[in-house]
């Protein structure tokens, strides 16, 4: 085992302590990835020889620190590969470490009764596809013909779900790689009708969107909207923002407006999820000035809500609305 998979138990909204704790990371190895809002994968080929120490050592040697300097505890997956260490991660309970075996029939072995869904990657609309037709274990998808497979979701997408299903892991871990988007979710307990549960539940989505990309100093470019109905179709809207921002009263405004455009009528809607796409660090962004105070206002009461959170709980400061 050389890649680990690491998922802090971090509380919601607190990627600010994500830094922090890749750091530790880079106290074994310098190829480390942040997977936002809580995860990391790192490889530790070469510190394996340099501790004189197995994958699976080093990962409770990074436990104890995490929880020692830092309160978090921390669920790994160990692979061969970062596709594996990820399916691992998914086995992985904090305290104890799942790991892949290395050698190609106990990788086999590892993957053959588990759902294809456990594979990165892989939707519910694919794992339904190919379950409906006995084809709904990694074992099953392994052995059967690639042409079936192919006929089935498409050429490429048969072919690499193939190979991933065999064990063939040609991914890596890529240094400091930039997280492409963020997204958030929320789920009625029944599906509802209520325009202003949705309303309130994309307040919410959004409000948690424009802090968490606050805390990791990121904008986003453009917002997409999905929302799923009770018959398990879905619609998705996206919005391209008149500026990179991760302002929440911006990203509420641009949600409504993508909302209101459905002009949905007794809709039953099972859930509402937002997308944050397109991030870049927010000094390199540029902000179109405004003489109008309450803009100035709004953002400085922003920040100190900000603060508040990071020190009280993500609960600590919301709108009346939330609260009621």
């Amino acid at each position: 085992m050389t890649i680990l998979c690491v998922r802090f138990q971090l509380p919601p909204m607190y990627e600010a302590a994500l830094p922090g704790l890749l750091g530790l990371l880079e106290e074994f190895t310098p190829v480390v990835e942040a997977l936002p809002p809580d995860g990391a994968l790192a490889d530790l080929r070469g510190a394996e020889r340099y501790f004189g120490r197995g994958a699976v050592e080093l990962a409770s040697v990074i436990r104890v620190r995490a929880l020692a300097r830092y309160g978090v505890d921390c669920a790994i997956g160990a692979g061969p590969g970062p596709m594996l260490a990820r399916v691992a991660l998914r086995e992985a309970r904090p305290g104890v470490t799942c790991a892949v075996p290395g050698d190609p029939d106990g990788i086999a072995e590892f993957l053959a009764g588990r759902p294809v869904s456990a594979l990165p990657g892989v939707g519910p609309a694919t794992a339904r596809t190919l379950d409906e037709y006995g084809l709904g274990t990694l074992g099953r998808v392994a052995a059967a013909p690639l042409s079936t497979l192919q006929r089935l979701i498409g050429a490429k997408a048969g072919r690499e779900l193939r190979e991933r299903a065999s064990g063939v892991d040609r991914g890596r871990v890529v240094p400091n790689a930039v997280s492409r988007s963020l997204v958030t979710e929320r789920a009625f307990g029944i599906d509802e009708l209520d325009p202003g549960r949705h309303r309130r539940a994309l307040l919410s989505a959004a409000e948690e969107i424009g802090a968490r990309l606050r805390a990791v100093d990121k904008v986003c470019r453009t917002l997409t909207l999905t929302v799923r109905y009770a018959d398990r179709s879905s619609t998705t809207r996206s919005r391209t923002l008149k500026e990179p921002t991760a302002h929440s009263a911006a990203l509420t405004g641009a949600a409504y407006g993508m909302y209101e455009a459905l002009g949905l009528q007794r809709a039953r809607v099972r859930a509402l999820a937002l997308r944050a796409e397109g991030l870049t660090p927010a000094d390199r962004a540029a902000h179109q000035l405004t003489f109008d105070p309450v803009d100035e206002k709004v953002r400085r009461i922003e920040e100190v809500a900000d603060r508040a959170r990071a020190r009280f709980g993500p609960r600590a400061v919301m709108p009346g609305t939330l609260a009621a």
